[in-house]
């Protein structure tokens, strides 16, 4: 739980102020995403065992399990910040 809240705390730092205006899905052309790969390995540091990652309109919505807990997660694609609706990129 402890790196869980570093982590986060880490993310919403850099993320500075797009989070502070909630952060939002990303506006930007995909090429400017960060890899999926850099999601999967900053979330495996936390614990979450990563399930699936699909890509909506900017944000990568994740699927995963910490311990038995099923987590559904969002994140910005470009910034890897989280936002506060994991369904973000669906509306």
């Amino acid at each position: 739980m402890y790196r869980f809240l570093t982590v986060t705390a880490a993310a919403l730092m850099l993320a500075g102020p797009s989070f502070a205006a909630g952060a939002m899905c990303s506006t930007s052309p995909a090429s400017s995403f960060q890899p999926k790969a850099n999601l999967v390995a900053m979330l495996k540091k936390d614990g979450i065992k990563v399930r699936r990652i699909k890509t909506e309109k900017g944000c990568y919505e994740v699927y995963g399990l910490k311990g038995t807990k099923k987590m559904n997660l969002g994140f910005n694609a470009e910034t890897l910040a989280p936002v506060k609706n994991a369904e973000a990129g669906e509306n």
